[in-house]
This record gives structure tokens, C-alpha cells and sequence, in this order.
């Protein structure tokens, strides 16, 4: 096998973190050059996205407070999935937990995978369409402080091009879902 396409061998694996929402582990790797090097990896059961659209042709969106950036980010609705959770039925729970709409047409995106260089979390992104607005939306989790924004696709991508904080899992599913997008 040419020498780039071997995989490296695996000769330690530390888990230094068990988390609720992911752990994080080091490993050290031999690659197939002979060096060896170590590698930190975030394992994560991946997340769940929906790009709501309403029968106006709205997006909605939430912008939320995120600790690690220091600020609110407007982001499509999105979870982690569950252990054995179909990610579908994830995105149902959350996009009625954070926006109090249900939707009734889902289509897949596309799954894509998030920060390769040190996670394995993959994104499975939707289409959530023919929405209804909940007459009691259930409650938002007690760590989420979410404030729900409709915005065109013209003024999302504005957003995008300005600079404004969104994630890049919602930029990327904005991208797979604009051919459904009038």
C-alpha cells in the first residue's frame, strides 16, 4: 500500500473526560512514516438540524447564549442525539422544544461532519416544512436561554456575509437546503 494511504496504528487510547454531552480522549498514533504523535479527539453522538421553513417562506432560527464564544449565536434548532435515537425523531423534540412549532414534511439534507481536525461529531440536517405553531409549546430545557428569530433567506445569507455569529452547522445546512428555498 503506497506510503499516505496507510492508516496510522492506534497504540494508547486515554480517556481523560466522560461528559453528559461528549468525552474527550487522547490517543497516541504511530503513523505509517514511523512517527508517533499524539492526538486529542472530542467523541460525540453527533446532532440533529432542522432548517424550519413557515408557509411565508421564513426561516426560523434561535440565537441563544454559547459560553465558549462568549456570546449569543443565531443558529437553526438543533440536539444531540440520543443513545439508539433515531436523529430524526431528535430534531422533532427540538425543534417544538426551541421554536414551539411542529412540523409535519421533513426531508433529509444530508449529514455532514462538523470539525474533523478534533471531533467526531456528524450533523444530520433537515428540511422541516408545513408548520404548526403549538398552542402550549413545551418547556426549553433549564440551561437554554433561546429567543426565536424569522428572517427571509435573502436576510440569512445578509447575515452570513456581515459577519453576524452563526454557526457554521447552520451556515452548512442553509447551503443544502437554499434549492428548496422560493
Amino acid at each position: 500500500m503506497p506510503l499516505g494511504r496507510e492508516l496510522p496504528q492506534l497504540l494508547r487510547q486515554n480517556l481523560f473526560y466522560r461528559g453528559r454531552k461528549f468525552n474527550f480522549e487522547v490517543n497516541r498514533l504511530r503513523l505509517p512514516n514511523k512517527a508517533e504523535g499524539d492526538w486529542e479527539c472530542v467523541r460525540h453522538p453527533g446532532g440533529a438540524l432542522a432548517v424550519p421553513v413557515t408557509p411565508e417562506g421564513k426561516l426560523i432560527l434561535v440565537r441563544q447564549y454559547r459560553f465558549a464564544v462568549g456570546g449569543r449565536v443565531l443558529e437553526f434548532p438543533a440536539g444531540t442525539v440520543e443513545p439508539n435515537e433515531d436523529p430524526q425523531d431528535t430534531i422533532k423534540r427540538e425543534i417544538e422544544e426551541e421554536t414551539g412549532y411542529r412540523a409535519h414534511k421533513w426531508q433529509k439534507l444530508g449529514d455532514f461532519i462538523l470539525a474533523p481536525g478534533y471531533s467526531d461529531e456528524i450533523i444530520y440536517a433537515f428540511l422541516a416544512q408545513d408548520l404548526e405553531k403549538l398552542e402550549k409549546p413545551p418547556e426549553q430545557d433549564e440551561d437554554e436561554d433561546i429567543e426565536t428569530v424569522f428572517l427571509t433567506p435573502e436576510e440569512l445569507e445578509k447575515a452570513i456575509l456581515e459577519g453576524e455569529p452563526i454557526d457554521a452547522k447552520s451556515i452548512s445546512s442553509f447551503f443544502l437546503a437554499r434549492q428548496f428555498l422560493a
